[in-house]
């Protein structure tokens, strides 16, 4: 059994998961008293996020619910992208979009990680938003999982273990 082990290394979130969180949080914005009559609002539209209120603590209490919802649903708060509060005429404003897969410079940053303090015999290749890493040994595999289970700047998943 000469063959390498190989498994990917993704970015992914669920899309029903998201949805199901921003209803959540557009459930609640509707009920709480403390967000009635600022016009506090969370709507997605295409691919951005977009929260709304009168002032720029309750936009960013907003925010706060919609990120309690995801937590809630196991999406980590890793893959939110969510920009800073900004005046659009009498209201305030935060636009937010959730990251799926890899970018480009943080899967070099991987690649350099695992380069320098992953085990010996592990090799690691950008596969467009995906990272493929293999090796001779299933178990210098599992201590490369470990390693980067630490990894600070994206949300990771491992699939495709063989």
């Amino acid at each position: 059994m000469a063959s390498d082990s190989t498994f990917d290394v993704v970015s992914k979130v669920d899309s029903q998961e998201v949805s199901n969180a921003l209803n959540q949080a557009q459930k609640e914005i509707a009920q709480r008293y403390d967000f009635k009559g600022v016009g506090a609002e969370i709507d997605f539209s295409g691919e951005k996020i977009l929260m709304k209120a009168s002032s720029e603590e309750r936009v960013k209490a907003v925010l706060d619910v919609f990120q309690s919802k995801l937590v809630k649903r196991n999406i980590s708060l890793k893959s939110l992208d969510a920009g800073e509060p900004y005046a659009s005429g009498k209201e305030y404003r935060i636009e937010a979009s959730i990251k799926e897969g890899i970018a480009q410079d943080v899967a070099k940053k991987i690649n350099k990680l695992i380069r320098d303090e992953g085990p010996k015999g592990v090799k690691s290749t950008i596969q467009g938003d995906e990272l493929r890493v293999s090796s001779k040994s299933r178990d210098d595999l599992q201590a490369t999982i470990a390693l980067l289970k630490d990894f600070e700047e994206a949300d990771l998943q491992f699939v495709n273990f063989r």
